[in-house]
């Protein structure tokens, strides 16, 4: 098998089907009843923060984020991130989410926030979020995890977290 080399392309509204199949291999439906899915639902996903993986004129993995307050925090809600699985653990998940959170945080977002593994997501500059974050549902707070951008906020990450309106998307 020859080399796989991935291209990184911004999301667009002609994506939208082949990423809903994509969810749909990698999570099923129970994807619709998750806590961060109900944040989700609040409002739309950021396009210019949200990737496609590539691999010839296919698309083969996305991620998305969604503006968020975290208690007091601007932030964003990454999720959700899939890959095909014939192209999984080639490394194009993991750059999905490099890609995203340095958009994110070059846009001006405090932290990214994700409900996933700390031994996947702790080397992409992921922690556990020290103070409580409260999602629309049943969240494991160990599962909580956020990337910031700068110093971490301690003392304003509490509280609900919730859709943001964000200008851009407007």
């Amino acid at each position: 098998m020859s080399e796989i080399k991935p291209a990184y392309l911004n999301e667009n509204a002609a994506h939208g089907d082949i990423i809903n199949l994509i969810n749909e291999e990698a999570f099923g439906p129970g994807r619709f009843v998750r806590a961060a899915e109900r944040v989700r639902e609040q409002g739309p996903h950021d396009p210019a923060l949200s990737f496609i993986a590539t691999v010839g004129n296919d698309i083969v993995g996305s991620v998305r984020l969604t503006p968020v307050e975290a208690g007091g925090v601007a932030g964003h809600l990454l999720g959700p991130l899939a890959v095909r699985p014939s192209f999984k653990n080639l490394g194009i998940g993991r750059q999905l989410v490099r890609i995203s959170v340095a958009a994110a945080h070059k846009a001006g977002s405090e932290g990214v926030v994700l409900v996933g593994d700390q031994p996947y997501y702790g080397p992409l500059g992921f922690e556990r979020v020290a103070a409580r974050l409260t999602f629309p549902g049943p969240v494991d707070p160990a599962r909580v995890l956020i990337a910031v951008n700068g110093s971490y906020p301690h003392d304003r990450l509490n509280g609900k977290i919730v859709w943001r309106e964000d200008e851009k998307l407007l």
